[in-house]
C-alpha cells in the first residue's frame, strides 16, 4: 500500500498558484497511490460548509477529482476546523479525528496535524480548546456568511500579532508529548504538520518523526511506500 501526506496548503485567494500546484498533484500522484490524507490547514480559512466563494469552490472540485481516483482522508487543523460533513458528501472525502492511527502495510503510523502537541504555548492551547469546542462552533455556524467572514478575518490578525511576538522553541512540539503520544498507540512513525518545519527527526528505539513543510515557496508531500518514507518539495507551477 502506498500513502501521500500533506498539509498546510494554506490555499486562500491571494496565493492561486497553490491550488493550482494541488490540482496538479492530483492529476499525477493520486494516479499511483491508494490514499491521499491531508493533515489540516487544507485552506487559510473556511468559514463553513456553505461557502460560497470561488476558493471553497475550487477546493472542492479538486478534491471530488482526488476522491475519483483513491481514498482520500482529511483532518481538521487550527485554519479549517468548521470543515464538516456536508463538505464530506459533496466531495467524497472521509474526515479523520485529530490524532488517528492508519494501518500502512501493517503497520501503524500516527497521523495528527500537530498542534495539540505544541504543548509549550499554552495561550495557543486555551484557544484551540474554544475553537473546537462544540458549542463556540454552534453558535459561529449560526451566524451569517458574512459575519463569519468578517469573525475569521479578526482572529486571522490576531493570530499573526500574536505568533510575532512568540519565541520560536514555544511554537515547536513537545518532545515528551511526541514521546508519549506514541507510546498510547504503539506507534514508530508520527507524521505531522503546523509547524512549517519540514524533516524527519529519528528518536529514540529506532522511532521516526516527520513533519510536513507548509505550502509557500513550494509544495511539500511524504510519500510512504512499502516501509520507505520520501519527504519532497515540489514547485507548485509548471
Amino acid at each position: 500500500m502506498s500513502a501521500l501526506f500533506i498539509s498546510d496548503l494554506h490555499i486562500d485567494e491571494t496565493r492561486p498558484r497553490v491550488l493550482a500546484g494541488l490540482e496538479r498533484l492530483v492529476d499525477t500522484d493520486t494516479r499511483e497511490v491508494d490514499m491521499l490524507v491531508i493533515l489540516g490547514d487544507l485552506v487559510e480559512v473556511w468559514v463553513g460548509d456553505d461557502d460560497d466563494g470561488t476558493v471553497a469552490d475550487g477546493v472542492r472540485r479538486v478534491l471530488s477529482t482526488a476522491a475519483e481516483r483513491c481514498e482520500v482522508y482529511v483532518m481538521h487543523g487550527n485554519r479549517d476546523f468548521l470543515l464538516g460533513e456536508r463538505f464530506a458528501t459533496d466531495t467524497g472525502v472521509t474526515l479523520l479525528d485529530d490524532p488517528t492511527v492508519i494501518d500502512i502495510d501493517g503497520q501503524p503510523v500516527l497521523a495528527a496535524h500537530g498542534d495539540a502537541y505544541c504543548t509549550r504555548d499554552t495561550a495557543y492551547q486555551r484557544l484551540r480548546a474554544t475553537f473546537r469546542s462544540s458549542a463556540w462552533q454552534s453558535t459561529v455556524l449560526a451566524s451569517s456568511l458574512g459575519q463569519r467572514r468578517a469573525l475569521a478575518a479578526s482572529l486571522r490578525a490576531q493570530s499573526a500579532t500574536a505568533n510575532e511576538n512568540k519565541a520560536d522553541n514555544i511554537m515547536d512540539v513537545t518532545p515528551e508529548v511526541v514521546s508519549g503520544a506514541l507510546d498510547q498507540v504503539g506507534a514508530s512513525l508520527l507524521v505531522h504538520g503546523h509547524t512549517h518545519r519540514p524533516g524527519i527527526h529519528h528518536l529514540d528505539e529506532g522511532r521516526r518523526r516527520v513533519v510536513l513543510g507548509d505550502w509557500d515557496r513550494c509544495g511539500w508531500k511524504l510519500r510512504i511506500d512499502q516501509g520507505d518514507l520520501a519527504l519532497t518539495c515540489f514547485p507548485l507551477q509548471t
